[in-house]
This record gives C-alpha cells, structure tokens and sequence, in this order.
C-alpha cells in the first residue's frame, strides 16, 4: 500500500497526524494554565530533552559563532513571536476564523519567504496547491464562525481587529523563521537545530508569561490538574519531540512550500478526530472541504525528493 511512498512522504503523513492532533492537549492545557505559561513550559522542556537526546546520539554540532544570530532569530519568530501572538490573538477572535487565517496563510508565508530568500523556486504546481488548500480551508472553517453569516458591530470591535491580526502576525514569523532555519539545517543535525530553536524560544515565551501574563506566576506551582498535565506531556512528547523535529527534516529536505501543506492535511485530522471522540458532526460542506484541501496537499508532495540531499544527518 504504501510501496509508492518515499521517505519524506511518510514523515509528511506522520508530521500531519501529530500536528492534527495537538489541537486536544492544547485545548486541554489553555482551559487550565495561562496560555503564555503553558507554550513556554512546553517548549522549554522540549528543547532541553530534544539536546539530551542529540547528545547520546552523538548529534552535538559545533556551535559557530557567526550562526548566534541567525540561531536566536529563528527561535524568536518559530516560537515566541509565533505562539505568543497566536494564543493571545485567540481570546478575542472565534476558533474558525483563527483556524482561516493561520492555517491558509502559513503556507502562503512559507512560499513568499522562500522565494524572497532564493531558497526556492516559484512554479505553477505549488501556487495551484496553495490556492486549493486555501480554498478548502475556507469552505471548512469559514461556516464555522458566527461573525461571517451576521456580522455585528462587535465583530468589528478593536479587539477582534487586533486579534485577528496577531493571529495573521503568527503565520507570517513562523513562514519567515521556517525559512532563515534551513541554512542551519545544512550545517547542523536537525535534532540540534530543533533543540535550541525550542528551548531559547521557550524561555523567552517564559520571561514574557511571568512579566506579563496574569496569573502565570502563581501557576508555576503546577497544580493544574490531570487533565491539563496530559495534554501538556502530549505536546512535549509528539507535538514537540517527534513532531517539530520531523518538521525540521522536513524543511532541509523539501522545502519550506512543500513542508508547509502540513497546513492542508492537519485540520483534516482534527476533524477526523472531533467527530470520533466528541460526536462532532460533519456536514457534506465540510467533507468538499476537505477533498479540496487534501487535493492541494498531494499535488503539494507529489515528486517531492526521493533521496536526501547531503547534510550532516538522516
């Protein structure tokens, strides 16, 4: 069945199942502990659990000075001014027009980015896969928001714009980070790179939540709940260990576009998985939806690399 499937196509599917699935420690986790607090405890704890692992692999990397830069400018737009802005921007915009606007841009980000830096070239098939998985994001989410079918003055409210814009801000230094941390990854084992990303990351997202966020401090004493705990070792675990660092591997090896269609596939799972474990309903919109998106997303992957090109790790 899957004999058609080369090595980068089966991280894309594992990347997409992992990502698509995050959404419920997320979920589980923001309901209980600061958001700010929560994404940064996580991804703090990644990234030192991420370097202990390249260390007993023997993926340590001689850290160049020259690369500090380009290192903290990564970490800063993929994690802290991703996820900061992100959660932030949630609490005053609905779940679907969140999901429209930072799953259909970051492809888009992605693309510009790495044309803008020379890292890839523009060609009909990835702007055709962009423009079908923007399309079938749009038909799955956009009903989904109360503000589209009877706009009110509140929709429009300051907030909601300010919301909404930090969400669109999230999809765009993510795209810009993804595509600065290639020239890393051709440089330095991809567990390397996605350990100190996370963890400097991390502990700006940390000194931001206790400076800023109300009650953060006071969370700290971790007595969050079961639940909140479960989700929060999902996320460090899958989300973090296994997923981010097969996102890396995905950006060295195929490109920051191609990588990105995660975006496509993602909620396809996570509806998937609302309507098996929570009896979400799901409309024939939703499933033209997600025969657009996923249409976009293999002719996103299909031809991608079958072999590696030359780095310092597999």
């Amino acid at each position: 069945m899957l004999a058609g499937v080369n090595k980068n196509q089966l991280r894309f599917l594992m990347l997409c199942a992992i990502w698509g699935s995050t959404w419920i420690g997320t979920k589980a986790g923001i309901d209980a502990v600061p958001p700010l607090l929560f994404a940064g405890t996580r991804f703090t704890a990644a990234g030192v659990l991420l370097l202990l692992y390249a260390s007993t692999r023997d993926e340590r990397a001689k850290f160049k000075i020259q690369d500090g830069f380009r290192f903290a400018a990564v970490s800063t737009l993929m994690i802290t001014l991703c996820y900061g802005p992100l959660f932030w921007g949630m609490q005053y915009i609905d779940s679907g027009t969140a999901a429209v606007l930072e799953m259909s841009l970051t492809p888009i980000a992605l693309l510009v980015f790495a044309l803008l830096l020379n890292e890839e070239k523009l060609d009909v098939r990835r702007i055709l896969a962009i423009a079908l998985g923007v399309s079938g994001l749009i038909v799955l989410f956009w009903p989904t928001s109360p503000n589209t079918s009877s706009p009110t003055p509140e929709a429009f409210s300051r907030a909601s714009l300010w919301g909404g814009l930090a969400v669109a801000s999230a999809a765009f230094t993510y795209g810009y980070g993804s595509v600065l941390a290639r020239p890393l990854l051709r440089t330095y084992p991809a567990l390397f790179v996605a350990g100190v990303t996370t963890l400097v990351g991390g502990i700006v997202l940390l000194i931001a939540a206790m400076a800023f966020e109300p009650g953060a401090i006071s969370a700290l004493s971790g007595n969050w709940g079961t639940v909140a705990w479960l989700g929060w070792f999902f996320l460090v675990i899958f989300g973090s260990l296994i997923g981010y660092t097969t996102y890396m591997r995905l950006l060295r090896d195929i490109g920051a576009s191609r990588a990105g269609s995660y975006a496509f596939v993602s909620p396809v799972i996570a509806v998937a998985l609302g309507a098996a474990f929570f009896a979400e309903q799901v409309t024939v919109t939703d499933v033209i939806g997600i025969i657009v998106m996923l249409s976009g997303a293999y002719l996103a992957m299909s031809g991608v690399p079958t072999i590696q090109p030359a780095t310092v790790e597999t």
